[in-house]
């Protein structure tokens, strides 16, 4: 089964939505220090609702902890970002999937990205790319959805 990696998230809400979801489809949730907020924070609680006994949750102290863990279990690391150029639905998901999401704020750091298998983007027709002005991305909780649901629609 694919797992969730969540890079120095910053928003409880959103950890705690990602975690539910996390919790519906017996998906692994790694966190990746320094988190923008204590882990017993009650907006964190709040999201992810009475979920949490059903959260597989890591921590990992920082991204060389985290690298060090997915080197010792294996499989691709799977960075999404707005700026890749591959689709998210163009890549044949394996069950040994690692799929990395960045900030809020400001996404995953170009030195993270690097350290990748695969860029994927979700693609969004009314994005500022495409010259529109529109939405540059989706709320993270969305994505890691989006993209969670593609894999596992995949998977046997």
């Amino acid at each position: 089964m694919p797992q969730v990696v969540l890079f120095q998230p910053q928003i409880p809400p959103n950890t705690g939505n990602v975690a539910r979801t996390c919790a519906a489809t017996g998906t692994e949730l790694h966190l990746i220090e320094p988190l923008g907020f204590q882990i017993d924070d009650r907006q964190l609680r709040r999201a992810g609702l009475d979920y949490w006994p059903w959260v597989r949750l890591h921590r990992h102290g920082d991204l060389e902890a985290f690298l060090q863990e997915r080197q010792r279990r294996g499989g691709r690391l799977l960075a999404l970002s707005s700026h890749a150029e591959q689709r998210y639905t163009d890549l044949t998901y394996r069950n040994d999937d690692w799929l990395l999401f960045g900030r809020e704020t400001d996404g995953l750091p170009n030195p993270v990205q690097a350290l990748a298998d695969a860029c994927l983007t979700i693609p969004m027709p009314c994005s500022q790319r495409h010259g529109s002005g529109g939405v540059r991305s989706l709320n993270l909780s969305v994505a890691v959805g989006v993209v969670l649901f593609e894999a596992l629609r995949q998977l046997p």
